[in-house]
């Protein structure tokens, strides 16, 4: 959807990497606290801001208890929405056997 890797939880993304910025799903409350961070910029798709969402640049996630502290913060926020079902499958029809 955003053209990178994504991780999800209970079927809601979490986080992931476009181009070398990691993408957080922190949610709209906590995205003005994020964006104060350093290194950290809003995430923007097809030219608009996602609510909810920021991109850290490589200078705030250098280090593993960086990543780890970022990765966390998507974990809580998608950890406090409801858990989304599993798309249903479309079946192919078999074919006609001969």
């Amino acid at each position: 959807m955003v053209g990178g890797l994504s991780f999800m939880v209970n079927g809601s993304m979490c986080c992931g990497v476009t181009g070398t910025a990691l993408m957080v799903r922190v949610g709209p409350e906590a995205r003005g606290r994020a964006l104060a961070q350093p290194h950290v910029r809003p995430m923007e798709f097809a030219g608009r801001p996602l609510a909810g969402f920021v991109c850290v640049d490589p200078g705030g996630y250098a280090t593993d208890a960086a990543l780890e502290s970022w990765v966390q913060q998507g974990i809580d926020f998608v950890s406090t929405l409801p858990a989304k079902k599993p798309a249903a499958r479309k079946r192919r029809p078999k074919a006609p056997r001969s």
